[in-house]
C-alpha cells in the first residue's frame, strides 16, 4: 500500500507532494470549454493534454489544466512530455490563483515554457505569460476575450474564448 491514496489530488513541485484543492464545476466546466476550443483550433497537429503530468525535471512534475504538446509517437506513452515538448501551458484558477500565479507561473518560466495562460475564473480574465526566463516571465499580457487569441507555436491559428465566462 503506497502513502497516497488512489485518488489523491497532488503534484510534485520542487521536490514536495503539494495537495490540489478539489475541481469545483465553474473550474471544470472552464477547463473543459477551452479543452475543446484548443481540440478544435489545432486540428491534430499537437497533442492537447488535460490535467496531466509535464516532467519538468526529477523534482518538478507539475499537472496544469491543460497541455498543448508536440506531436510525438505513442502519445508520450512511455514518458510524460518534457520542456522542451511544451508550447503552452493553462492554468484555470478560482482557490488557487496567488499559488498558480506566484509559484507555478515562476516554476513554468524557470524551466523555458515559451507561454502559459492564467485563466481568472473571479474576474473573467485570461493572461498571457511570454518571454521565459529564470527569474519569470518578462511579459504578461492581459488578453481581450472579444476577439481571437492566437495558439503559440501554430502559425495563422486562434481560438475564440468570447463564451469561455
Amino acid at each position: 500500500s503506497g502513502i497516497l491514496a488512489p485518488d489523491a489530488r497532488v503534484e510534485l513541485i520542487e521536490g514536495e507532494i503539494v495537495d490540489m484543492p478539489p475541481i469545483g464545476a465553474p473550474h471544470a466546466s472552464a477547463v473543459n470549454r477551452l479543452h475543446q476550443q484548443l481540440l478544435d483550433a489545432v486540428h491534430g497537429q499537437v497533442i492537447v493534454r488535460g490535467q496531466s503530468p509535464v516532467r519538468l525535471d526529477s523534482r518538478n512534475e507539475p499537472e496544469p489544466d491543460i497541455a498543448l504538446v508536440r506531436n510525438r509517437s505513442g502519445h508520450y506513452r512511455d514518458c510524460h512530455p518534457g520542456p522542451a515538448d511544451v508550447l503552452l501551458l493553462v492554468e484555470v484558477a478560482d482557490s488557487s490563483l496567488r499559488y498558480d500565479r506566484d509559484v507555478k507561473m515562476a516554476l513554468y518560466a524557470r524551466f523555458g515554457i515559451p507561454e502559459t495562460w492564467l485563466v481568472n475564473l473571479a474576474d473573467a480574465t485570461l493572461t498571457a505569460f511570454r518571454a521565459p526566463g529564470p527569474q519569470g516571465y518578462a511579459m504578461a499580457e492581459r488578453l481581450r476575450m472579444d476577439s481571437p487569441i492566437p495558439v503559440p507555436g501554430l502559425d495563422g491559428l486562434s481560438v475564440d474564448l468570447a463564451d469561455l465566462f
